[in-house]
């Protein structure tokens, strides 16, 4: 009989994911203060992703977009996100799931952080060998469309994966 096997990976994962939940928490109470802004990449393709189709066809399977300036309705649960944001005029609302979520920075904080499991695959798969996630063909994590300024603070998981 196999010993339940705890999954560190998974639980680092949904608690770095809380830090995202929590900031966008604080953005619905208080606003965002000073320069602070949002760069939230996430998979369009993931269920529970909620997009206009004009999007989607734009944005087939990944998408990035900033929490600044001209962002309405932000409305966050312990699972998912919604908010209305302007595409070429017109507000758009966006239903995105956290576990949808790949990549968060905040540029002004210098901070960002990525995340590498499929908390929906992991939970389905016992971590043995393999690593699970996305990559892109030079077998590096996916990054955010803007890159985080230098001297910032990516918090990754690779120093703990299993080689």
């Amino acid at each position: 009989m196999d010993e339940p096997i705890i999954s560190y990976e998974e639980l680092v994962e949904r608690a770095l994911r809380g830090v995202l939940r929590e900031a966008l928490h604080l953005t619905v109470r208080e606003g965002l203060p000073g320069q602070h802004h949002f760069y939230i990449t996430f998979r369009t393709d993931h269920p529970g992703v909620k997009i206009p189709p004009s999007l989607k066809a734009m944005h087939p399977q990944d998408m990035t977009i900033v929490l600044q300036h001209q962002f309405w309705n932000l409305e966050v649960t312990n699972d998912w996100f919604q908010v209305e944001l302007s595409f070429k005029g017109k507000a758009e609302l966006l239903h995105i799931p956290f576990d949808a979520v790949t990549a968060f920075a905040d540029p002004f904080a210098k901070f960002g952080l990525q995340f590498q499991i499929d908390l929906d695959a992991a939970a389905d798969t016992l971590l043995d060998d393999e690593e699970i996630g996305e990559s892109n063909d030079s077998g590096e994590p996916p990054v955010p469309d803007k890159p985080t300024e230098p001297g910032a603070k990516v918090v990754t998981l690779d120093a703990f994966r299993k080689k």
